[in-house]
């Protein structure tokens, strides 16, 4: 063979082994591709009951209360429930929704999702950036472990998931503790049983009070009557205005903060 000819060989044969591999490359990316678990769309949406373990009431409950949590605090709370991982990594796949959903804003990150996956019996709390000091991951530990198993093992998936939206939202305000209390009472525990009393002492007082000057009972009555109905209107087009409302990711990202656990 001549040195042309072996020339022309060799390039033949770089070039076709170039094709095989980028070939093979491609087939490789597209079998993982396929073989991720999808990533629902947001819809709108901060409840995403696909496994659907919720009650409606629950879900609408849920969906108001973390719509007037973030109006107020600007934190993004979102919960999905799937009837299963596929053979996913959970850690891996809450990552994904949490960065696909972009939930909390750019400037703050201070998203959260609460993942649960029903028939593999595993769940996890993802923590954006900006919350982790807050939320930890001694918090999420002790949620998952206090609120979520207890009430999952009983099949009771609407109160679990309410129980952990509240410790959610206590451990961000500094109102949950990452430890299980003991069997002696707390300081926090002892001045609110103190302020408990006090306020009973303070009704039972204005209870003697009002019956000693009853003669002014028409007149209060009327302004509770008038206080009465404004709240009722004000809750009424709270929930009207709620009802068209319409959720979106702020852009917030995620770095692996948070907990698992199983059931």
């Amino acid at each position: 063979m001549t040195n042309q000819n072996s020339s022309i060989f060799n390039s033949y044969l770089k070039s076709s082994l170039f094709r095989l591999t980028f070939f093979l490359l491609l087939v490789f990316l597209s079998n993982w591709a396929i073989a991720q678990k999808a990533i629902p769309e947001l819809w709108g949406q901060r409840i995403h009951d696909d496994a659907h373990v919720l009650k409606q009431e629950t879900i609408d409950a849920l969906e108001q209360r973390l719509k007037v949590y973030e109006d107020s605090t600007s934190n993004q709370l979102a919960i999905l429930t799937i009837t299963s991982l596929e053979g996913e990594v959970l850690e891996e796949y809450s990552l994904r929704v949490a960065e696909a959903w972009k939930l909390g804003t750019k400037e703050k990150d201070n998203g959260v999702l609460l993942l649960i996956a029903v028939d593999d019996h595993k769940m996890r709390i993802e923590v954006g950036h900006g919350l982790e000091g807050v939320l930890t991951d001694a918090h999420s530990n002790r949620i998952i472990r206090n609120e979520l198993t207890p009430n999952f093992r009983n099949g009771n998936y609407d109160a679990g998931i309410t129980a952990a939206v509240d410790a959610m939202i206590k451990s961000i305000g500094g109102e949950y503790s990452s430890e299980d209390s003991g069997g002696s009472m707390s300081t926090t525990n002892i001045l609110l049983l103190v302020g408990i009393i006090l306020v009973c002492v303070f009704f039972i007082g204005q209870a003697f009070y009002k019956e000693f000057t009853s003669h002014s009972t028409g007149g209060s009555t009327s302004s509770k009557s008038g206080s009465s109905s404004r709240a009722s209107s004000f809750s009424s087009s709270s929930r009207s205005s709620s009802s068209g409302s319409s959720f979106s990711g702020g852009g917030g990202s995620f770095g692996g903060g948070g907990s698992s656990g199983r059931w």
